[in-house]
């Protein structure tokens, strides 16, 4: 006669519960897009100029890329390039590729035709989806590149090119795929789903890999950090080639909200189609900011939220949001860990302080999104820096929305995650109440006469003048101190500011070894998300390409 097994404790029938196809299935944002098209079949998915799109039409459309790329032999860990602007196609990409189980590399539409061909022939890529605009700087990149990838051309109706490489439409591409194909989410979320490339100013670009794992705990991170509710209209004027737009294309199809597309961003289209289409949110670089609340178009009141990334928008870009009505949410992230990931969470009581007070405290970069397992300022030896405002450390993060790693690059994958953080490269300080506060990359700190000078602290100072519109501090060789700060300005329209004036003015917010001992008035490069490009003006200061 059989014993009857013995019964198992409660912790062991904790363990003993079985996972299976019932209650686990691989976290992926590819399904946000069916749960809107199946409750909201009739909501206005996506705007371009003339074109709409339900999430029902937006549904099918991307269900029918994935289906005839599939069709073509692509499929899981293929990589499918796409070299386009912010328009229905692209978030059509978004989805339709990796629902194939192929890899999306969106790549930056002003890279040089080198570049270009560089990210194909490294990321092997199968096929790429090509606004015609963009035509003849790809026809150049195949001449140089080994990748014969398939080329399906996007003849956007709101900006047709006659240009053409000869490959296939992607309207009719589109037509050709079946709306039922039965496709499947990942079995493993850690499976890739987008390819981004970095910017590749010091070097050729390193490939970072997104997981879906990844990418479905970003967008969500995106919602909880902007504050953005059920059925947002975004507009999009952030690039979805940078960090797949921080993954707002997945994050708007969350909540059923509508895509607004744009080509180009210009202030007065912004406000054209903020207020024709009611737009809620939107995201972009400081400099984004400053162009739609200083443009002369502006309409008060709209109620409009915009994430900023990056540095701080200075004082007086604060001041005209608040006359706009423009709430700024300060956001911080990087490539490799799927945009933003850190947020300054704002408090309530913070709203009563004077304006000075409150760009101080604008300009933290703040705690980690809800998302995020750990985010912290370290010192040499791996230890957390005391908060203290002061002592300065490596910015690093940690957890599931950091990158898989570098494609075929496994020496800087490990140093990227030494110790068990990512390390960013940003150098910051910890404040009393644990929100941190950027100071530089350290590439970009300046060491004079042994001390370390911020070229933030400086560009901010300069940015608290009237006059300024756009500065840039970088380090210029000096025989007696190694290293002295220089500034590179950018005037706002019609105003006037002189060298001396603006030393000056740093004067009187600066210690004296931090003030610029050179401005110079010139435009100041940017990348085409509006970040400014040091690189070039380090290197013109370096091989005295400006005047000393």
């Amino acid at each position: 006669m059989d014993r009857e097994a013995p019964p198992l404790s409660t912790k062991q029938a904790y363990d003993a519960l079985p996972q299976g196809p019932a209650n686990h299935r691989a976290l992926t944002p590819l399904l946000f897009v069916e749960r809107a098209a199946a409750v909201f079949p009739d909501r206005t998915a996506v705007i371009h100029g003339t074109q709409r799109f339900t999430w029902r039409q937006h549904r099918n459309r991307c269900v029918q890329l994935a289906s005839a790329l599939a069709a073509r032999g692509i499929g899981r860990g293929d990589t499918v390039a796409a070299i386009l602007p912010n328009t229905p196609a692209m978030i059509e990409c978004h989805n339709g590729v990796p629902m194939t189980g192929a890899v999306l590399n969106t790549i930056n539409i002003r890279l040089d035709p080198d570049t270009i061909a560089y990210i194909l022939d490294h990321g092997e890529a199968r096929a790429v989806v090509v606004d015609r605009e963009f035509a003849p700087v790809l026809a150049r990149a195949l001449e140089i590149a080994s990748a014969r990838p398939l080329v399906i051309e996007v003849n956007d109706p709101e900006a047709p090119f006659p240009h053409t490489l000869g490959g296939e439409d992607y309207d009719g591409f589109v037509a050709s795929g079946d709306p039922a194909f039965p496709w499947q989410p990942p079995a493993d979320e850690w499976d890739a789903i987008a390819l981004n490339y970095t910017s590749g100013t010091t070097g050729r670009p390193k490939g970072v890999v997104y997981h879906h794992r990844g990418a479905y705990l970003g967008a969500i991170g995106d919602l909880l950090a902007c504050g953005i509710g059920p059925a947002p209209v975004y507009l999009w004027t952030l690039p979805m080639f940078h960090c797949n737009g921080w993954c707002f294309p997945w994050a708007v199809a969350a909540v059923s909200g509508t895509h607004v597309c744009i080509r180009a961003v210009r202030g007065p289209a912004m406000w054209e189609q903020i207020t024709a289409h009611g737009v809620t949110h939107m995201c972009g670089a400081p400099i984004v900011l400053q162009m739609l609340v200083n443009d002369p178009a502006r309409v008060p009141g709209t109620g409009l939220v915009y994430g900023v990334a990056g540095a701080s928008p200075p004082e007086a870009v604060l001041a005209a949001a608040d006359v706009a009505g423009v709430t700024v949410r300060h956001i911080y992230g990087l490539t490799e860990c799927y945009g933003p990931s850190v947020v300054n969470e704002w408090h309530p009581e913070h709203d009563a302080l004077p304006a000075p007070e409150r760009a101080a405290l604008m300009a933290r970069q703040g705690v980690r999104y809800v998302t995020l397992e750990a985010f912290d300022v370290l010192d040499a030896t791996d230890n957390p820096v005391p908060a203290d405002g002061v002592t300065m450390g490596e910015v690093a993060m940690r957890g599931n929305t950091v990158m898989k790693g570098y494609l075929k690059d496994p020496a800087a994958t490990e140093k990227a995650f030494a110790g068990g953080w990512f390390r960013t490269g940003d150098l910051g300080v910890k404040h009393t109440d644990g929100y941190v506060q950027l100071k530089d990359r350290a590439k970009d700190i300046i060491i004079s006469g042994g001390e370390n000078i911020s070229s933030i602290e400086v560009e901010d100072a300069l940015y608290k003048h009237p006059a300024v519109a756009v500065a840039a501090v970088v380090a210029a060789p000096d025989e007696k101190w190694g290293e002295v700060p220089w500034a590179f300005v950018e005037l706002k329209p019609d105003a006037l500011a002189t060298e001396a004036e603006l030393i000056a003015h740093s004067r009187n917010l600066l210690a004296g070894f931090k003030v610029p001992k050179r401005i110079l008035f010139q435009e100041v490069p940017k990348t085409s998300t509006g970040k400014l490009q040091k690189v070039p003006l380090r290197k013109a200061v370096r091989e005295g390409l400006v005047a000393g």
